[in-house]
């Protein structure tokens, strides 16, 4: 995978984050472990973990099947994250 040329600025890395927080309140909200997450969005617990913990963007494609998983829609996944700039 190429490398950015410059690195995110914070405020997106913050987003992340919070989107990270999210998954891990609406996950225990439903339930489910991480690996049980993990399997109904036929991903490795790792992935979960790395997108929980903001250290990695989940796709577009991961999301929407994240927002299955949870049965929750995509705006209740990512809503309320910190405004950008």
């Amino acid at each position: 995978m190429p490398t950015r040329r410059t690195p995110l600025p914070e405020w997106v890395i913050d987003q992340r984050r919070a989107l990270g927080e999210n998954i891990i309140r609406l996950r225990r909200e439903a339930g489910l472990s991480q690996d049980q997450l993990a399997d109904r969005i036929g991903k490795e617990r790792r992935s979960v973990q790395r997108y929980e913990r903001g250290e990695r963007d989940p796709s577009f494609s991961d999301l929407v099947l994240i927002a299955d998983g949870l049965d929750v829609s995509l705006a209740q996944l990512v809503g309320g994250l910190p405004a950008g700039r």
